[in-house]
């Protein structure tokens, strides 16, 4: 082999890992431990667009980040489960950002913020809105979830004859009914639901300002929304179960041996068979190898305490 050639390929073999991990920065830009959710069913295209990156499609079991845009396709439909068990179900041509999200069991400060920039989506709130604070956001009212089963239909802005946006609760699945309270973007207060099959849409009304009307939802309308919730349900228990099993794996790794911490200090070591004592390093030990050595030298002192020369 020419020594250009062998220079070529050392170059290309040593550079290799750095452009791989590159590309893989490019397609994921994340890492494991940042992970806030998953994909739990997928039916057609759907896609994800992380920062600067092109949008790359999404598959089901992988992971989702704060920050990601998740985009269904026609005749499409995803589901999405966060690390609380909360589930978002997209149908066909719906657009979200999942803005926020800090989850922690037991924890205080757990907070959630999704926006619907189209299409219509369904929820199953979780533990983050029953003790934290759960914020869905439309482009002209935003939504305080207390634990319950909503809908969601945002149309497309850019869409000819475009209507109005229409949030409605339903009861979860054990029948319980929580409470969505609806905010204009200014955090006034527009309305409250508390009663299952309830709805309000939003009206715009002069100098950008919008109204909660109360809406009888429709029997053809309350049929679609019934097979969407089904389908949510349904979703909810195949994600709910793929958290609980990402939990356990990664639980372990992730805690820290609080029993070997001092407050405000680095971890301690526990004493064991192969961790020596730091308190004289340089003090032989009574019988040891230098002690025989010194009994056998007829020219060494007698006393312990003075030093071999």
């Amino acid at each position: 082999m020419k020594r250009r050639a062998f220079v070529t390929l050392f170059v290309g073999v040593a550079a290799w890992p750095f452009v791989a991990r590159s590309q893989s920065q490019t397609n994921s830009n994340q890492n494991t431990d940042d992970q806030v959710g998953q994909v739990a069913t997928l039916q057609g295209m759907a896609t994800v667009t992380r920062g600067n990156a092109p949008p790359s499609a999404l598959n089901v079991k992988n992971a989702i980040y704060k920050k990601d845009v998740l985009q269904t396709g026609a005749n499409a439909s995803l589901s999405v489960t966060f690390d609380d068990e909360t589930t978002l179900s997209l149908t066909a041509n719906a657009r979200i950002v999942v803005n926020e999200f800090v989850y922690e069991g037991g924890a205080k400060g757990n907070k959630a913020l999704f926006h619907i920039a189209r299409g219509t989506v369904a929820f199953v709130a979780s533990f983050v809105a029953k003790t934290g604070d759960m914020t869905i956001s439309t482009p002209t009212a935003n939504l305080g979830i207390r634990g319950t089963t909503g809908v969601v239909d945002v149309p497309d802005s850019t869409a000819a004859g475009a209507g109005e946006a229409k949030i409605k609760l339903y009861p979860d699945a054990d029948g319980r009914v929580g409470q969505i309270d609806l905010f204009n973007r200014q955090g006034g207060r527009l309305g409250i639901l508390t009663q299952g099959s309830s709805a309000f849409v939003i009206r715009p009304g002069l100098g950008g300002r919008v109204t909660a009307v109360p809406f009888q939802i429709p029997p053809q309308e309350a049929a679609r929304d019934r097979g969407v919730v089904q389908r949510l349900f349904a979703s909810h228990n195949i994600g709910r179960q793929m958290t609980i099993q990402r939990r356990q794996l990664r639980g372990p790794s992730r805690q820290r041996p609080n029993n070997l911490r001092q407050p405000g200090g680095p971890p301690q070591q526990r004493p064991g068979p192969g961790l020596q004592q730091k308190r004289n390093p340089v003090a032989p030990q009574r019988g040891g190898l230098r002690e025989k050595l010194r009994n056998l030298n007829p020219f060494a002192p007698k006393n312990r305490n003075e030093p071999i020369r």
